[in-house]
């Protein structure tokens, strides 16, 4: 299967275990529709504790139980451990040693370039695309800003329209035909969730969550209008509840067009479903607990 744009939500739990209120309560007429007619994923795979992005993601990119392999749920940076899981079974690899063409529209400026090179702490789609030997800021694919138009920081200002965030959408979708698979890695959601407060958020981070979800909805409209095959998936809850800062356990959207979810109940079933489309076989889990190391 070629031409696949994967949307990869950070930290946006399903709207059936959002609380009453939540940003899925708003006109989302592309994205509300097509996450009720996907499936409602567990993240939390048996294991108390709060679901992490280093674990969540991993079992995503990799369809293996990261967290049983881990032994816990942790996050939010892949440490060695998760690093061993990501190079030897990660999407990415698995498809550049196929000979197929995956690439992160991701957009890396310079100087975070510059800090991984002093510290390396990528979060775990850029370390899989790297670890692949694939480049990031891929020549050919247009630069998605995670923050998609809005400020980085408070008071969260939009810098581009929804209309131009649509109409990357559809570079990303013209940008497909040329690739077997294009990541937007969407880690934006979770920072905005992490403003989150049990008096509830500040008035400026509520419309920044809200935004932000219009935002996704303007980007998949513009990859559905211009006949692109879609995923979205998500690695743990938190922007569905702006009543905590912290992560939580709701259960977490799998939905597409033109493409096959199957039967998949968890995170780790979805991270195989994927990796079906492209003909690639599960992972053998036979080494799923590996050994213990600092992280």
């Amino acid at each position: 299967m070629s031409g696949v744009v994967w949307l990869a939500l950070d930290g946006v739990g399903h709207p059936s275990d959002a609380p009453p209120g939540s940003v899925w309560e708003q006109d989302l007429p592309t994205l509300r529709p097509l996450i009720d007619a996907g499936l409602a994923l567990d993240a939390t795979l048996g294991v108390p504790g709060l679901p992490q992005s280093g674990t969540g993601q991993t079992c995503w990119l990799t369809g293996t139980d990261a967290v049983r392999y881990m032994g816990e749920h942790f996050g939010p940076h892949p440490g060695p451990t998760l690093q061993r899981l990501l190079r030897r079974a990660s999407l990415p690899m698995r498809l550049a040693e196929a000979g197929l063409r995956p690439a992160l529209a991701n957009h890396y400026v310079p100087q975070y370039l510059e800090a991984q090179a002093r510290r390396p702490r990528m979060g775990c789609f850029p370390f899989s695309f790297t670890a692949a030997g694939l480049p990031l800021n891929p020549p050919g694919v247009p630069p998605l800003g995670a923050t998609l138009g809005l400020n980085y920081r408070a008071p969260f200002a939009a810098l581009q329209s929804l209309a131009e965030v649509s109409q990357l959408g559809q570079r990303l979708a013209l940008a497909a035909h040329e690739h077997d698979l294009i990541v937007a890695d969407l880690w934006f959601g979770d920072l905005l969730g992490h403003l989150g407060r049990p008096e509830g958020p500040s008035p400026e981070a509520q419309d920044a969550a809200f935004a932000y979800l219009a935002r996704v909805d303007a980007l998949l409209t513009g990859v559905l209008d211009a006949g692109a095959r879609v995923v979205i998936g998500s690695d743990h809850g938190n922007l569905e509840n702006l009543n905590t800062k912290a992560h939580t356990v709701a259960r977490v959207p799998f939905a597409g067009v033109g493409v096959e979810l199957g039967m998949a109940t968890t995170v780790v079933e979805a991270g195989q479903t994927i990796a079906g489309w492209f003909g690639l076989d599960s992972v053998d889990d036979g080494q799923s607990r590996a050994p213990r190391s600092p992280d």
